[in-house]
């Protein structure tokens, strides 16, 4: 039978059967400050118009820029999304519920240089691809 090849064995058919193909358990993706601390926030703060902090009990912090997204979005939009977070977050973003997306870093010194190099990708048109802003006093999407 073909199927032996793949290992299905036909005496057994539910042996090493898949029964849940959907998307892994979300905590596995992480940021690992994130998953160390997951519970254990003392507060956040806006530093400015997009930006936060969050502190936890052991002082650690998470830097959250926060820039508009639209509803829909071309791949060649979210591969570069996804550059921006390889860049400079260590592959980790978050769409929020109102599909802005949210750049998280665990060190102070490396939020200027994302926030200079959000601020440099335009559309052709000349508007911000990725307005940072949608916390605090600050319009969101």
């Amino acid at each position: 039978m073909a199927f032996i090849s793949s290992g299905y064995n036909p005496d057994k058919p539910m042996e090493d059967r898949i029964t849940d193909i959907g998307p892994q358990k979300f905590d596995k993706f992480y940021p690992p400050v994130i998953a160390k601390n997951k519970g254990k926030w003392l507060y956040h703060e806006f530093l400015k118009p997009g930006v936060l902090v969050h502190v936890a009990e052991k002082r650690d912090e998470v830097y959250t820029v926060r820039c508009g997204g639209g509803c829909l979005m071309r791949v060649t939009h979210i591969r570069e999304i996804c550059e921006i977070a390889d860049k400079h977050c260590d592959g980790h973003l978050r769409f929020t519920t109102r599909n802005n997306i949210e750049f998280m870093v665990d060190d102070k010194s490396k939020v200027d240089p994302l926030i200079k190099d959000l601020e440099s990708r335009k559309f052709d048109g000349g508007s911000f691809k990725f307005p940072i802003g949608g916390t605090g006093a600050g319009v969101t999407n």
